[in-house]
């Protein structure tokens, strides 16, 4: 349940679409639906520090949450945005997956070393996938869902912040009207066209999409913007004039142009004369959509669906704000935005609602020597890795629910009761955070929408909730309405999946060594088991025992009794304060089994333990998906 709610403005801003002063351009079923919870404000949740690396004294943030609900606390903390990127989902209809990499056994890594062989990257990679979030909405729905998180965004923008919303064909004339309708017609700056560099899609039926679109707006006209005009070199004809004359800074003395008829030189520096290379900045960037020439270290970070290159985030960023301005990603992903935020001398805000792209970008940042602050919203959303896999599992734990095809969409399914006959299920879709708190305005529409479109036959329907805002509140709204005679049941999600989430087994000792000049601790990790992760490798191998054929053997993922294969990560803490996690020493495992120690790449293979210069007090280990269990010392 919320502390409180957050206005999205104190008053409403003249000419601005906001609550119930406009007349929407955009008209869309459900798109009245929004405007209660406008109404209401941003729920407000307790937050909690989950790690502090470094001082972090310029206060930069890794939030894990949803969008409204982050924005909510930074406006309650009184933080202000100069500057937002957001690459939010497309409404692509697809699902996007992790792949999943077994680690190379430790037990084995020093024959490995012994024979100086370098493993062979075809036989190293066992993989499974993991789907991450599937983007795959009803248009109304996500124009409800885009609209209420814009909304929120700009409640915590600076007087002089900007935005750039990055999307593509599929929704990006949609999302442009939204955009009017929040910042003003007037406050649109650019449709910047970002050109790949190499075709990604041909059609014979169509020309080749070739570019994404990134929508900038302004709060207002005191925006930040002064665009590196390095990027745009000079023109074939201002070459073929003045090329010979250049420096190799681009600069022409003022000595070869003195005396000419031409007046279009602009004589940026009065002493050395004026850049060949300070184009006009132009609207359409073309840049490479491959990651690795992002300069994004993947070995670190780990590849991640729909990841950015960083060339395009630094030409963003330079644009748009002054050294130590804040610059902030609500859609954060593998945190491209925070990691090119910390390089240009930039204070950083990251928000997902997904705990791998928490934990990509928390090592990349490690990485990068950046401090922060990682914080959890709690709200009852964050239930599995992220929201995609917990709609997964909620459904096949609610007992008896099947589909039916008699029921609108609406319904996630029915129960079948002996005496009750047919009972339609809802489940709050936990992809659209409209649907996560159960209030009024949800409960309304439920009443009014959803039960009136069921067989007369229907007695009784479950609604399940995630959070709500008073049950009691939401049970005395159903009373007194007198719409239909429907039993309405309300039952608590959460407690669907209590019993499901077993924590990861380790088996390990700790002992006092000396095998350099100062002694040391040292933790051996003997034994790994993960419930979670082995459920995964047996869906796989059935999966691939159904494929294969004489063509295809059967080639199943095996791990070892010892199970290391699954540790991604582990980190010791030695410092006495229970309330948070303190990484005194950690070690990453890349794919190939290699170590990164404190965020530092070495060619030496993980051995199974990790060392620190203090007495660990607990251990953090995650495994290969994700999930992170701390074990006392």
């Amino acid at each position: 349940m919320p502390i409180k709610y957050i206005p999205f403005f104190p008053d409403p801003i003249e000419g601005q679409a906001i609550l119930d002063n406009f007349k929407r351009t955009l008209k869309y079923k459900g798109s009245y639906d929004i405007t209660g919870r406008l109404k209401r404000g941003m729920p407000l949740y307790e937050m909690e520090k989950q790690e502090t690396v470094g001082e972090n004294k310029d206060g930069n943030l890794v939030i894990r949450g949803e969008c409204v609900s982050a924005c909510a606390y930074l406006k309650e903390q009184g933080i202000f945005v100069d500057l937002v990127y957001i690459d939010p989902p497309f409404a692509s209809g697809a699902d996007y997956a992790k792949k999943v990499y077994i680690r190379k056994n430790p037990k084995v890594a020093e024959a490995i070393v012994k024979a100086e062989e370098e493993l062979d990257v075809g036989d190293a990679f066992r993989t499974f996938e993991e789907t991450m979030y599937g983007d795959v909405w009803d248009k109304e729905k996500y124009l409800n869902w885009m609209y209420e998180n814009l909304m929120a965004i700009k409640s915590v923008m600076s007087e002089t912040g900007s935005i750039y919303v990055h999307l593509d064909w599929h929704i990006g004339h949609y999302v442009k009207i939204l955009l009017d309708e929040i910042f003003g017609e007037h406050n649109f700056r650019n449709e910047i066209i970002w050109c790949y560099k190499t075709s990604l899609r041909s059609s014979s039926r169509s020309f080749g999409r070739d570019h994404d679109s990134i929508l900038f707006y302004a709060v207002n006209d005191t925006v930040t913007i002064h665009p590196d005009k390095s990027d745009f070199p000079a023109s074939e004809s201002t070459l073929k004039r003045w090329g010979d004359y250049a420096d190799e800074d681009g600069f022409v003395s003022n000595k070869h142009f003195a005396g000419s008829e031409s007046t279009i030189i602009d004589t940026t520096d009065e002493t050395k004369g004026f850049n060949i290379n300070n184009g006009i900045p132009r609207d359409w960037w073309e840049l490479s959509a491959n990651v690795a020439k992002g300069n994004t270290d993947e070995v670190i970070a780990g590849k991640y669906a729909t990841q950015k290159p960083l060339e395009l985030l630094n030409r963003i960023i330079k644009s748009s704000s002054d050294d130590n301005m804040v610059i902030a990603d609500f859609f954060g992903g593998s945190g491209v935005a925070s990691v090119a935020a910390n390089k240009l001398g930039r204070r950083f805000i990251h928000c997902d609602i997904g705990i791998n792209s928490i934990q990509t970008t928390r090592d990349r940042l490690v990485a990068d020597k950046a401090e922060f602050d990682i914080l959890e919203i709690k709200d009852g959303v964050s239930l599995y890795r992220n929201p995609q896999q917990t709609m997964d599992k909620i459904k096949s734990l609610i007992s008896g629910l099947k589909n039916d095809g008699g029921l609108d969409n609406f319904w996630d399914g029915s129960i079948s009761d002996s005496k009750l006959g047919s009972i339609p299920v809802y489940v709050p879709n936990l992809m659209d955070s409209s649907t996560k708190l159960l209030d009024e305005v949800l409960m309304n529409r439920i009443l009014h929408e959803a039960v009136p479109d069921l067989n007369s036959n229907v007695k009784k329907v479950i609604v399940y909730y995630i959070d709500v805002t008073d049950k009691a509140e939401i049970e005395k709204f159903i009373k007194e309405d007198d719409s239909t005679i429907i039993d309405i049941e309300l039952r608590d999600l959460k407690e669907v999946l209590d019993d499901v989430v077993v924590e990861d087994y380790a088996e390990f000792s700790c002992e006092q060594v000396q095998e350099n000049l100062l002694p040391e601790y040292k933790v051996d990790i003997k034994r790994f088991m993960s419930d979670r992760v082995n459920q995964k490798i047996d869906a796989f191998n059935q999966k691939a025992f159904a494929n294969s054929s004489e063509k295809k053997p059967y080639n199943p993922i095996i791990i070892s009794e010892y199970g290391l294969e699954l540790i991604e990560f582990i980190s010791l803490d030695c410092t006495d304060d229970s309330s948070m996690w303190h990484s005194d020493s950690e070690i990453k495992i890349d794919k190939l089994g290699y170590m990164i120690v404190n965020g530092i790449k070495i060619k030496d293979f993980w051995d199974g333990s990790i060392k620190s210069d203090k007495e660990p007090l607990k251990l953090k280990i995650r495994n290969i998906c994700g999930d992170e269990t701390v074990h006392l010392i």
